[in-house]
């Protein structure tokens, strides 16, 4: 029987340890080989276009996610997960929680592997979905003790602190600046809309970690070239991804693209990560392809387990 999750089903069955260990394996079979992740591919239609992302885990399952572009109030994302052997449908997701799920807990593997190992700090420029699954995954990674948020708009980002105290337990302040959310942080979760950049790479703290999760190209970006600069380890989750952008993404442009490492490779120990106290990192995350459907398939069996 096909198994049918909506985003209050995902919210109840799906913790943030098993979601980031769930993408903690996807990144490590990706940079093995072992899960096929190509590129997102688009279809353009009036007004918008329907975006495919899919992947493959050897011979267990096979799947894809798909999402639009117009800008409806109440679109929804459609996940949907396929045996391998059978080719039967297990499981589909209908919803945004399970997307957003998937994006921050590939943020929090990022926190584990390239953030202090003391880490307990947390900076938050935005106030949105992602910016919550980003903190969400962090708070499962790292002993978080304060967290200081902002976004534009006053009452988002006191709500934002609000929620923080009260379904993660960590002390939350509402800020006015971006300097203030960053400045003196060991992790700088940057999750906002907006085209331009809302962070200054002079306010981030000796060996302060970044994981940068919205726009991030060429002429549209959240931050600048000189992020890119101050960092000394550049890390992506998916390489692929990354170099399809168009316009061109960021870390992907000369200098910086013989700089910008697998987040899989600094798993495995084929590349080093963080390799001193004061160094700054950077993750620069993409949506790795087939990671949604791979979350689905540790849902079903989550559910599976259940009565």
């Amino acid at each position: 029987m096909t198994l049918l999750f909506t985003d209050t089903e995902v919210a109840d069955r799906l913790d943030a340890p098993t979601a980031v260990e769930a993408m903690r394996e996807a990144l490590l079979a990706a940079y093995a080989g072992r899960l096929v992740a190509p590129p997102r591919a688009s279809a353009p239609l009036r007004g918008g276009r329907v975006v495919t992302t899919a992947g493959q885990l050897d011979d267990e399952w096979y799947g894809f996610r798909s999402y639009d572009t117009f800008g409806h109030a109440e679109a929804e994302q459609l996940v949907v997960l396929h045996d391998g052997r059978s080719g039967r449908i297990r499981a589909i997701a209908v919803g945004e929680e399970i997307g957003s799920r998937r994006t921050g807990a590939i943020g929090g593997v990022a926190v584990d592997a390239l953030a202090r190992p003391d880490a307990a700090t947390v900076g938050v420029l935005g106030a949105g979905r992602q910016a919550w699954t980003q903190l969400w995954a962090t708070a499962a990674v790292r002993p978080l003790r304060e967290v200081a948020v902002y976004c534009r708009t006053p009452s988002v980002r006191d709500a934002f602190a609000a929620r923080v105290e009260a379904e993660l337990g960590i002390s939350a302040t509402a800020v006015s600046s971006a300097r203030a959310a960053v400045r003196e942080r060991d992790v700088v979760l940057v999750a906002t809309d907006s085209v331009t950049p809302v962070l200054d790479p002079a306010d981030l703290a000796p060996g302060a970690h970044v994981n940068v999760v919205g726009f991030k190209q060429q002429g549209r970006a959240e931050f600048g070239p000189d992020l890119l600069d101050r960092a000394g380890v550049l890390v992506t989750d998916s390489p692929a991804q990354a170099m399809d952008y168009q316009p061109p993404m960021l870390a992907a442009l000369a200098p910086y693209v013989d700089r910008l490492h697998h987040l899989g490779a600094v798993l495995a120990g084929a590349v080093p990560g963080r390799t001193g106290a004061d160094q700054v990192t950077l993750f620069c995350l993409v949506g790795l392809a087939g990671t949604e459907v791979l979350l689905l398939d540790r849902l079903a069996r989550v559910a599976a387990r259940r009565p």
